[in-house]
């Protein structure tokens, strides 16, 4: 296992088109940690950097205590589990996932204690004689792990490796992956644009967003999942995490007594104490034009007799019944909240 370190590390193609911007980065030896975002957001150019499959143009990447910027892909000691397999049609799984180890030149015997080992932690011991195209979607994937764990890496780099599952089976494979890294404690960088699939996944979550003339920086927040939901640190990550996307909308606050209100859409409700006190700076913002955000999860119903300052009036549109939840979309009367801060 190994600790990843991505220092002030940049990527700008021939032409000078810039892809990464500015990244500082941690990984801890044995973490799970997932790199997320939108497409174009540079999460898999940080993926090959670090795997080193794409040239680095600026800053140092450490891997251990050594900067690996010019070793070469073979050397670095880490494992890549790519989305579309990447197997070998002509050879048995068996052979697949022995293959690297083969061309190191490693014992005969080795080589068989460290599949079938694999094998057995991914169940699928039955599959080694079986050729790629005998196998289900779930199957390979297994198998393209397998080839990454037999290796006993430092660490494993996952590019988007569950995106060509249908629904049923990723949800399978998230639980999979995560006692997998359980058992063996590898650091592991995984990269989707799925949220769901990072909240559940990464026990810390880097959000990325693409860069520009005005913004050279992708990387927008780092923090465990729960860190995330409840205290983004700007629109984008607040608008981007989160399935529904937290509801926003243009209001102010409002001081009455010693008590403290947002005002948006002509409809006055008052903030939670514990609201304030978890963020004592917030008094100072009253009178300001602000952006309120909601989560979904946070509205109900309102019942007969509920207090005023407890509700808003809105005017239904939708309605989806989903089986274990109901969506209702609505609409106040206030401007959308617009600004390139909140979406690419």
């Amino acid at each position: 296992m190994a600790r990843i370190q991505l220092e002030d590390i940049g990527k700008v193609y021939p032409g000078g088109t810039r892809a990464v911007g500015h990244v500082d980065l941690e990984i801890e030896d044995g973490e799970f940690l997932v790199l997320v975002g939108p497409s174009g957001c540079g999460k898999s150019t940080i993926l090959r950097m670090i795997a080193g499959l794409e040239e680095i143009s600026e800053g140092k990447l450490y891997i251990g205590d050594t900067i690996v910027n010019d070793v070469p892909p073979k050397d670095r000691d880490i494992a890549m589990v790519f989305q579309n397999y990447a197997l070998y049609p002509h050879m048995s799984v068996f052979d697949n996932m022995a293959f690297a180890l083969k061309l190191r030149k490693v014992p005969k015997d080795e080589i068989r204690r460290r599949v079938q080992a694999a094998a057995e932690i991914l169940e699928i011991t039955e599959l080694l004689d079986r050729k790629p195209k005998a196998l289900s979607g779930g199957q390979r994937q297994r198998v393209a792990m397998g080839r990454a764990i037999v290796r006993e890496p430092q660490a494993f780099l996952m590019d988007e490796p569950l995106s060509n599952l249908d629904a049923k089976l990723r949800v399978q494979m998230r639980t999979e992956l995560s006692l997998l890294h359980e058992r063996l404690g590898t650091t592991t960088v995984y990269v989707t644009h799925d949220q769901v699939e990072a909240m559940t996944l990464g026990q810390r979550v880097a959000v990325l967003r693409a860069v520009s003339p005005q913004r050279p920086y992708n990387l927008q927040q780092v923090a465990p999942p729960t860190v995330l939901f409840d205290e983004p640190v700007n629109l984008f990550v607040a608008g981007f995490i989160g399935s529904p996307s937290m509801n926003m909308v243009y209001g102010r606050l409002e001081a009455d007594g010693d008590r403290v209100f947002g005002t948006f859409g002509g409809q006055r409700i008052e903030v939670d104490r514990r609201a304030l006190e978890r963020h004592p700076g917030i008094e100072r913002r009253i009178g300001e034009r602000l952006v309120f955000g909601i989560r979904p999860g946070n509205f109900d119903a309102a019942e007969a007799g509920a207090p005023p300052e407890r509700t808003i009036e809105v005017g239904i549109q939708v309605v989806e019944r989903l089986g274990h939840e109901t969506l209702v979309h609505f609409e106040i009367d206030e401007e959308p909240v617009v600004t390139p801060d909140i979406r690419e």
